[in-house]
């Protein structure tokens, strides 16, 4: 880990933060929910060594990334955030022609965005967890995951500005990270108000103590609403991409969901990957991989598979 260098690049008026290890063909490596730079450790070591530079930043409201509106969720769209990223790619890379993207949970859901909006900079991307999602035109989709699963459902009860910081704020920042990484159970995450996760969750056992203490250390210094403000700018996003309403996905992709995420079990999920509508929507994807007895973080999970199954994917290009 002391040979990963970390780097401030001025981008899009943020100052991002940015690991980076390894010479050859750029990855960029998008993290998620609660997350960091730091989902990345095991992938970045693995990429470099064969021969390739992986780049994983603190996405705009986390980590060390600073400048960004945190008191603005509407600043946490699609569209800005893809152009953080190629704002980044101008700055790291103003040579290259495409680079590779890997995504997992919020960082995927950006990462599909991206390739949507700007095929050009991607030669081939991976995904974990979180598939391409197609717009529907006929509903939000806060509404829709409020229609199926209820006010209680996480996604909902991260609407309301400063509401689920409160509730954080009297769990601990470390109890909240460690809960989430926790989670196993293949259906809806509910989080009631004024009940948190029910129980405390052990820690898993990918997840060192020293892990867990750079995760609670950063979330201290930063809160929770940088992260939280991309399920706030859900719908906003929703509305600015009416433009590409049923619009493919036309980059090399390679999908990987674990057995028990909670994503692969929303209603219709697997349906649509399995039965057609995921290869309509992304004609290139070459491939889907559903990890047996994994949940949702895994690439920390399965940190070994997961870094082959990348490299296998990208090798070919």
């Amino acid at each position: 880990m002391e040979k990963i260098e970390h780097k401030i690049i001025p981008v899009n008026g943020l100052n991002m933060h940015v690991a980076e290890l390894g010479e050859g063909p750029l990855v960029l490596f998008l993290h998620g929910f609660p997350e960091l730079w730091y989902s990345w450790r095991h992938q970045i070591l693995y990429l470099a060594a064969q021969g390739y530079r992986a780049v994983a930043p603190d996405l705009r409201g986390y980590g060390d990334t600073t400048g960004a509106p945190v008191e603005d969720p509407s600043k946490f769209t699609t569209l800005h955030i893809a152009g953080d990223l190629i704002a980044l790619l101008d700055a790291i890379a103003p040579d290259a022609d495409k680079v590779f993207v890997v995504g997992h949970d919020w960082g995927a859901f950006m990462a599909w965005h991206l390739c949507l909006y700007r095929p050009d900079k991607v030669k081939a991307l991976v995904n974990l967890s979180v598939a391409f999602i197609p717009r529907s035109p006929e509903m939000n989709p806060v509404d829709k995951f409020r229609s199926l699963y209820g006010d209680d459902h996480y996604i909902c009860r991260f609407q309301e500005p400063g509401d689920i910081e409160a509730e954080f704020a009297q769990i601990g920042t470390k109890e909240v990270l460690k809960n989430f990484l926790a989670y196993r159970t293949p259906g809806p995450f509910y989080f009631p108000k004024g009940k948190g996760f029910g129980s405390s969750a052990d820690k898993p056992n990918w997840l060192s103590e020293d892990d867990l203490d750079y995760y609670a250390k950063k979330f201290e210094q930063t809160g929770f609403s940088g992260g939280v403000n991309y399920y706030r700018a859900f719908g906003r996003s929703w509305e600015l991409n009416a433009p590409w309403t049923g619009a493919q996905v036309k980059v090399p992709a390679k999908f990987i969901v674990g057995e028990f995420d909670l994503t692969y079990h929303i209603q219709g999920t697997k349906e649509f990957i399995h039965k057609g509508g995921f290869q309509k929507y992304v004609p290139l994807l070459q491939e889907v991989v559903v990890i047996e007895g994994a949940a949702h973080f895994i690439n920390q999970e399965r940190p070994d598979e997961i870094s082959q199954h990348i490299y296998e994917f990208l090798k070919q290009f």
